[in-house]
């Protein structure tokens, strides 16, 4: 049985390999290529951000930068967005549909979205059950050994079950992660066009760069779950051999 388990341990990892690989090939390729296309506005990332938040009459945040590649975010309490080093001077489609994202996302807690609320919401509640899963597990375990015998010798199975439950809690993290990203594109779309940084000729590339990124959070979601899966397959696993032990 563990023999099985190994094997299917072994083809889920290869799959999550390969669905983050084939999304974080896409997007770099897109970001590769449509940062090479200069606006016809020739507004850089900082500009399209600043510009934006201003339309969309949010004032109290600033436009920062910070290291790396595709690194850009923004944060919510510091009450900034952060453009990488790529996106903020450079004045590319690709520069301003990620400067846009960003602003999307600002959006989206100004105007009370409510996923982007829900999302946030979860964090702190998925930060500690990422924590707990395993302990709890191991305590149910370790619960079952001793209890198996008394009239109270499921306790450790449905500990090591509300373990499993809390470690399904980043893949409920990532599903509603989805529909926030997709909104946050949108609104960028909408409001790169309305306020004259892109044309519609423009759109398209930037509309496959956003895409590109998108995709990143489906597979990351395909991944959690397929690990979600194999944690909660190998707890079953272990809690049916104590049974026939």
């Amino acid at each position: 049985m563990f023999l099985e388990y190994y094997i299917i341990s072994l083809g889920c990892m290869l799959v999550c390999a390969v669905i983050s690989g084939v999304a974080s090939s896409k997007l770099h390729r897109a970001y590769n290529k449509y940062n090479h296309y200069p606006t016809r506005s020739r507004m850089t990332g900082r500009d399209t951000a600043v510009r934006l938040l201003r339309a969309s009459n949010i004032r109290d945040i600033e436009v920062g930068r910070v290291h790396g590649r595709l690194s850009d975010h923004y944060h919510p309490k510091k009450r900034i967005i952060n453009l990488s080093e790529g996106v903020y001077g450079h004045d590319s489609i690709a520069a301003c549909a990620v400067a846009a994202h960003e602003v999307g996302h600002a959006v989206q807690k100004k105007k009370g979205y409510i996923p982007y609320k829900i999302r946030n919401g979860l964090v702190f509640v998925t930060n500690i059950g990422s924590r707990l899963a395993f302990p709890l597990v191991l305590l149910g375990l370790i619960l079952d050994v001793f209890v198996t015998n008394t009239k109270n010798s499921d306790v450790g199975f449905y500990l090591a079950m509300a373990g499993v439950a809390l470690y399904g809690l980043s893949t409920v993290f990532l599903l509603v992660t989805l529909p926030v990203e997709f909104d946050a594109s949108r609104r960028a779309k909408k409001l790169l066009v309305s306020e004259g940084i892109l044309t519609e000729e423009e759109l398209p590339a930037a509309e496959k760069m956003l895409s590109a990124a998108a995709m990143t959070y489906v597979a990351s979601l395909l991944t959690s779950l397929i690990y979600f899966l194999r944690f909660a397959l190998w707890v079953m696993m272990l809690f049916g051999n104590r049974r026939r032990d």
